[in-house]
């Protein structure tokens, strides 16, 4: 008690300096909070490794062994030092300096080689429709694809691409205070590019400003010049010159990318050859547009992440020695769901939504799923190497957890940089949270009430949905423990009363094949988008993960049932192969089926006092979703359908809006719940797909025209959500 009121004086000490601090904030917490680090100890967490099951050369080999020690590096600080010359006049141009001094790698897209590309020797040799086949002659081709390159890219300008990144580097300056780049990363980088191998960038886009940091970030590391495709009916004849100069690519007229035509099949294959992704640069345009009225008072910082490097040569050898057995989530689920079956099949869930358009068709079966489980592990580099913003932190404690936001949001920081996120933001706590705030002004509402004290509460309607969305980007932070948490509540949901005390739930001992049961069960049914489940990773593999999450927060206790043997007793007992691990690969020379069962694994929910609100968060975080997918077994029966896919995801849409100004619960009215929704169900034969003159016809199967396993489909999904 002493300790808290001389917090309170110091407090209110520090409060009396700053009128305003006393206005919006309580003065009673007895908390030492006073700075938001984004490390813990001393160092930042890595994000970004590749896999190790997949890649385990690049794994060793690109991987830096001091990065933790190299530190980041401001990539937009440009100083005398940075130039070989020194003096008054090289410190007024240095910026144009450093320019000149840049390396531009020279153009390796001649014709010869867009000659000797897949594409351009099967029009060649007749192997596609519209080529050698209908009639033209190689040196006709040839002369054509020399007339297409003309009008696709020109030769670049190496003394334009300099002044160009140096009238960037000073328009970075006045937007940013600093760009980071961690040394260590960008070491990797270079170590692949010596390999001597082409280097292949994939991007996620966070913002319009990406169109020109990342440019201007590979320029300036030495990493190259990015070749954009352009549509030319975007630019005036000027501008496009001078972009072609510049390194862009301009599609020429006769180019149609609907694989359906028969026109432009030459230009499709040539503009497959030389170009990069489509408009990176189109943001940069649009950036510049919206920065008006933006002064220096506004500057902020930007970080910007590269994930560790992989060889794609060695995953495409490794990863095909990753598949094995699949079922579709109907095969999986449905007889569970509708209390056929009560045995999880031992095999993993089939579930692909990767658009199979454009090139990928051109590909063999197997070649499309390897490039659909690499867009997997891509997916979850990028998300692992994302750092989490104070608004998607903010916005989780006002929807699930508030209290006490200083505290919490303190907490909560810690928390996400315990299990390896990295987060965005440092400073003094009281400032961070001020200004997270202002930037949700538009959809939270600040109330003071007595003794100073601010009460934050989200408005309704649109405000909380786009809380929701934001929230939504530290939910990979803590997934494991939230379906740990979700399946722990669909366990104790027909044992013990929803709302019972924390105390009796306690009691129930729940056993570790239950637990995995239960978690594989909600893992099927969470979207593969959702989980980042690497392809490589077995679900039996992932559910120790989450069981061992929940005991390492402290939310589960091993506990061990009367004469048996103690589970900690490992040298007489022989661990299950089944669920601790899934071998992947033949392995004929072990003896894996002969492992028995591991005994006497039980757990009990902890009795310490933080561990209810914690995991009520944990369920609460998956809400979202789990609630969105229980309205639409209530949509079954009032939705048109049949209805085109496009259709029904408008109309779920629009019945979770309608449902959400009814309950309040604004969270699920999104229109990527509703898209995740229709897909699962779809997936798990709910609604069952015919082809239509406009695409895709779906229509309620006749399992589900039944109203009472519609019951059954909605008892299922909600024995998960927490209220």
């Amino acid at each position: 008690m002493d300790t808290m009121l001389e917090s309170r004086l110091k407090t209110q000490q520090r409060s009396s300096q700053n009128a305003q601090e006393t206005i919006l904030w309580s003065s009673g917490f007895g908390m030492k909070l006073e700075a938001v680090t984004p490390f813990l100890g001393k160092y930042r967490p890595f994000v970004g490794r590749c896999c190790q099951t997949c890649t385990p050369k690049s794994w060793e080999s690109l991987f830096h062994r001091s990065i933790m020690d190299l530190g980041f590096c401001n990539v937009i600080l440009v100083k005398e030092e940075n130039t070989r010359f020194r003096g008054w006049l090289v410190r007024r141009l240095c910026y144009f300096l450093w320019s000149l001094e840049q390396h531009i790698p020279p153009c390796q897209d001649d014709s010869q080689k867009i000659l000797e590309s897949s594409g351009i020797q099967n029009i060649i040799s007749g192997r596609v429709s519209g080529g050698a086949g209908d009639g033209q002659l190689p040196s006709s081709v040839k002369k054509e694809v020399q007339h297409i390159l003309g009008h696709i890219q020109a030769p670049r300008h190496s003394f334009l691409l300099r002044l160009f990144s140096w009238a960037l580097l000073r328009f970075l300056n006045c937007l940013f205070l600093n760009v980071q780049l961690h040394k260590g990363q960008l070491k990797m980088v270079h170590k692949a590019v010596q390999a001597g191998s082409p280097l292949v960038l994939l991007c996620t886009h966070k913002s319009l400003l990406d169109g020109i940091l990342l440019p201007f970030v590979l320029l300036s590391q030495g990493l190259g010049v990015l070749r954009v495709a352009w549509d030319p009916r975007i630019c005036s004849p000027t501008l496009r010159s001078l972009l072609r100069k510049l390194g862009g690519l301009f599609l020429p007229p006769e180019t149609n990318f609907s694989l359906d035509s028969s026109e432009g099949v030459l230009a499709r294959a040539v503009v497959h050859a030389v170009s990069a992704p489509l408009g990176l640069w189109t943001g940069a345009l649009a950036v510049l547009r919206s920065l008006r009225g933006w002064g220096c008072n506004r500057r902020a910082c930007v970080r910007v992440h590269l994930a560790q490097p992989f060889s794609l040569q060695e995953y495409t050898i490794n990863a095909r020695s990753c598949w094995g057995s699949r079922q579709t989530l109907e095969q999986l689920l449905q007889p569970i769901v509708l209390g056929k079956c009560t045995v999880v099949p031992d095999t993993e869930k089939e579930q692909e939504w990767t658009p199979v358009i454009g090139p990928l068709l051109a590909l063999k079966e197997e070649d499309q799923l390897l490039v659909r489980r690499l867009s997997r592990h891509v997916l979850n580099a990028s998300v692992a190497s994302s750092a989490v913003m104070s608004t998607a932190i903010m916005a989780t404690l006002l929807l699930f957890k508030h209290p006490k936001l200083l505290g919490e949001f303190s907490w909560l920081t810690e928390e996400t940089l315990l299990r390896g996120f990295d987060v965005g933001f440092s400073g003094q706590l009281r400032c961070l949270v001020q200004h997270t705030l202002s930037l949700l002004r538009e959809h939270v509402a600040l109330l003071r009430v007595h003794q100073g004290d601010l009460l934050v509460v989200p408005r309704p309607g649109l405000g909380r949905t786009h809380l929701a969305h934001l929230s939504a980007e530290l939910l990979p932070a803590f997934l494991s423990e939230a379906v740990g948490a979700c399946a722990v509540r669909g366990l104790l949901a027909g044992r013990v009363p929803p709302e019972g005390p924390w105390e009796l739930q306690g009691i129930e001992l729940l056993s570790q094949n239950e637990l995995y049961r239960q978690i594989l069960l909600l893992l099927h049914l969470l979207p593969q988008d959702l989980l980042l489940l690497q392809p490589c990773q077995s679900s039996y593999c992932y559910c120790q993960e989450v069981l061992d999450r929940l005991i390492q927060c402290g939310l589960l206790i091993a506990e061990e049932t009367p004469g048996s043997r103690p589970a900690c007793d490992t040298g007489r007992q022989r661990l299950s192969a089944k669920l601790l691990w899934k071998p992947s690969g033949d392995f004929t020379d072990s003896d894996s089926d002969e492992f028995e069962e591991a005994e006497g694994r039980y757990f009990r929910l902890s009795q310490q006092s933080r561990c209810p609100d914690f995991f009520l968060f944990l369920c609460r975080l998956l809400s979202p979703l789990l609630k969105a997918f229980a309205y639409a077994v209530a949509f079954l029966h009032q939705g048109q359908l049949p209805d085109t896919e496009s259709g029904c995801v408008e109309q779920l849409f629009e019945f979770l809006k309608a449902t959400a100004q009814e309950d309040g619960f604004f969270e699920c009215a999104d229109p990527n719940l509703a898209m995740s929704a229709i897909w699962t169900f779809r997936d798990l034969g709910v609604l069952q797909q015919t082809p239509g003159p406009t695409g895709p016809i779906l229509h309620l199967s006749p399992t589900f025209t039944s109203r009472d396993n519609q019951d059954k489909l909605e008892k299922f999904i909600r024995q998960f959500i927490c209220n």
